[in-house]
């Protein structure tokens, strides 16, 4: 059977496409980067969908793939390239040298190759040398993106890394050096994989020069160890917390075929590559067309700290090194609870060999409270539902963070999508007993900078249909007046469609909501336009100067939502080159800006929130998550409440504290105080 166009590439078609690519370029040195699914136009894959939907044998499309790699020349340069192939055939479709003017993402082996060149250089040798680390002691160098360019600098490839001490003295390689953290920080030409110069950092409090003052050389003895490890805490992990298990012993309520998931009514396909993690493709809810592609499109990590050189540490963690890149093996921990489908992803090595990445993504299920409830008071009769979610998960690590990622559908046609970031907060070096305006001293000698991290979101809809309409609805007062509010309660709903390619933000003060609704398709008891409704998050966002690097590359994090025309390819909220970028090139800004027909059209709708960070104490020495969740759900879509049959059977396994009987009744019915009716409360 032919592969479906959501498919990722199986390994073969992998090695198909790097043998294309190699073809092309012989007696030439290639470096591969990445070789991922190039979806096919939207346009064929409509059609292909439709055919699908209808019961039909859908006919195949030709796969292609994107393929980034380094042709390295005869002064071992390398030059960057950009290949869409075509599989099917054998031919290549596109070809692009991107050159010197943007930056290919970030690969593992470049990590590599930074911790090579620190250990090699003799410039890295002598700054280390001007320290005494305690007995023990060994220098661990982490790898960052360099950031944006600076106004002064040459457009290379730079490579830099944060630098710590690691006590080793326990013999456990997780014991955690982020506790110790070195004031310098060593900067490579990727190109000559040289270290260039070595950045001294400061390391005063408040009141204390920008400027970076001479260290004593026993840079770490007023820092104090952190472990998180629990072979390594103090008094070990909790004694007195008891299982507390997910049994489902019949089985999950899901069904797996390849990519294809159903559940519940949803239907809906699942997709992994290297930018963007798992992606879900063509959700369908009781066999009717709900979005057509859901992504975690970008995430910008810009820090406060106004010395030198942080104005540059900012990470664009999708598009400077890769979400799915960084993503975890999730059998490895316990991540997912219950029943569990794994999915598996493709990635090569540096020669375009493919291999499996094991168990990237996780499927199971989880309970999220009641659902809906009513108590008849007069008979004392509750009908209580449970809330079930069937999540799909994806977790990276990107150096000290984690962030984990998650669609998740429920039963009563609603989708939410949640980000939760945790993981150790990056830390400098602080003078001993001074505090500082540009963090938190969360560890003695640890300053935990403030930061930000702004998501984005991109909803590709499809509600009922691709031709759809964003509504924009707000619930202002209205004046009391004898016309229409004699008395003064009455308030107003306002319905603005947004026509034309823009951005807008959050409202509490109005209960701003966005409905994407199809205007061909008619709710006949509402006689409204079905539709799917989401609320932005009303976060904060950006708050370096507009005049800043750091603001003039990430235009996307200005604004909660964006809206533009869909055009294949637009897939990043701040451009396909992120990396050591000045500006934002290809994002929603200039999407926005092409000021297109959206009306009754083909749209795309980037949902931006933020996480402005500003560490506490607690967040030390791993920070306990922070979640935030995007809540999408049906208006008008269905003419009931979709969760309406929702079984009510009690729970078999819970039971009262002392262990006699159950905690439900069993005849159905919830008694109220002293076994009367509850009280009437609504």
């Amino acid at each position: 059977m032919a592969p479906h166009p959501f498919d990722q590439l199986s390994l073969e078609e992998t090695e198909r496409a790097r043998d294309i690519v190699l073809g092309l370029h012989q007696d030439q040195h290639i470096f591969f980067r990445y070789i991922f699914l190039e979806e096919a136009p939207k346009s064929e894959i409509k059609r292909y969908l439709e055919e699908e939907h209808a019961g039909k044998t859908s006919t195949a499309l030709d796969r292609r793939a994107m393929v980034l790699y380094d042709v390295i020349g005869s002064d071992k340069i390398p030059l960057y390239n950009e290949s869409v192939v075509n599989i099917t055939t054998g031919k290549r479709l596109d070809h692009k040298v991107v050159g010197k003017e943007y930056h290919a993402s970030l690969t593992v082996p470049e990590f590599r190759t930074l911790v090579e060149a620190c250990e090699k250089s003799e410039m890295f040798k002598k700054c280390i040398a001007e320290y005494e680390l305690p007995e023990g002691f060994e220098l661990v160098v982490e790898p960052w993106p360099y950031g944006g360019l600076l106004p002064d600098e040459e457009n290379h490839r730079y490579f830099q890394g944060l630098c710590f001490a690691q006590d080793t003295r326990s013999g456990n390689p997780d014991s955690n050096f982020y506790s110790f953290p070195l004031p310098f920080i060593p900067v490579m030409d990727a190109t000559t994989q040289e270290i260039i110069r070595v950045d001294r950092l400061a390391t005063g409090g408040k009141g204390d020069s920008m400027e970076p003052a001479k260290h004593p050389k026993n840079i770490v003895d007023h820092c104090t160890p952190s472990e998180y490890v629990p072979e390594l805490l103090p008094n070990g992990s909790r004694k007195d917390l008891k299982p507390l298990n997910v049994l489902q012993p019949e089985g999950p309520s899901f069904t797996v075929n390849g990519n294809l998931v159903e559940w519940q009514n949803w239907r809906f396909r699942v997709s992994f590559n290297p930018r963007e993690g798992a992606v879900l493709h063509d959700l369908c809810f009781n066999n009717r067309s709900v979005m057509y592609r859901l992504s975690f499109s970008e995430m910008s990590v810009p820090y406060a700290d106004a010395r030198y050189p942080f104005a540059r540490k900012q990470a664009f963690d999708f598009g400077d090194g890769g979400a799915g890149t960084c993503a975890n093996n999730l059998s490895l921990g316990c991540d997912c609870l219950g029943v569990i489908k794994y999915f598996d992803a493709v990635v090569t090595d540096p020669e375009g060999k493919a291999e499996v990445a094991p168990n990237v993504v996780c499927l199971h299920e989880q309970d999220n409270g009641i659902a809906w409830k009513h108590t008849n008071w007069r008979t004392g009769r509750a009908i209580v539902t449970r809330n079930r979610e069937l999540v799909v998960q994806f977790i990276i690590t990107l150096a000290n963070y984690e962030y984990i990622f998650a669609y998740k559908l429920d039963t009563m046609g609603g989708i939410n999508i949640e980000t939760r970031a945790t993981g150790i907060v990056s830390v400098v070096n602080i003078d001993p007993g001074k505090t500082s305006d540009y963090g938190t001293v969360v560890s003695t000698g640890a300053l935990a900078q403030n930061h930000q991290h702004i998501f984005a979101i991109r909803i590709d809809p499809a509600v009922d249909g691709h031709n759809n309409t964003l509504m924009m609805e707000e619930s202002v007062p209205v004046k009391m007046n004898p016309k229409t509010n004699p008395r003064g309660n009455y308030y107003e709903v306002q319905k603005t469609p947004i026509t034309t390619s823009s951005w807008h933000d959050a409202d509490i003060a109005k209960n701003r909501v966005f409905k994407i609704t199809n205007p061909s398709k008619i709710n006949k008891i509402s006689q409204r336009p079905v539709g799917y409704k989401f609320s932005p998050m009303a976060t904060q966002l950006l708050l370096a100067d507009p005049e800043s690097v750091q603001a003039k590359r990430a235009l996307f994090a200005q604004h909660h939502v964006w809206v533009t025309k869909h055009q294949d390819g637009e897939l990043y909220a701040a451009g396909r080159y992120t990396l050591q970028s000045t500006r934002e090139e290809g994002g929603v800004a200039d999407m926005v800006a092409r000021k297109d027909n959206i009306e009754n059209e083909d749209l795309v709708i980037w949902s931006v929130f933020g996480l402005t960070h500003n560490p506490r104490v607690e967040d030390w020495p791993v920070m306990p998550v922070e979640i935030h969740e995007l809540k999408i759900r049906p208006a008008d879509f269905f003419e009931e409440n979709p969760g309406i049959d929702l079984p009510t059977k009690k729970n078999d396994s819970s039971v009262l504290v002392n262990g006699n009987g159950s905690c439900c009744n069993t005849n159905g019915h919830t008694n109220g105080v002293n076994g009367h009716a509850p009280n009437r409360t609504g």
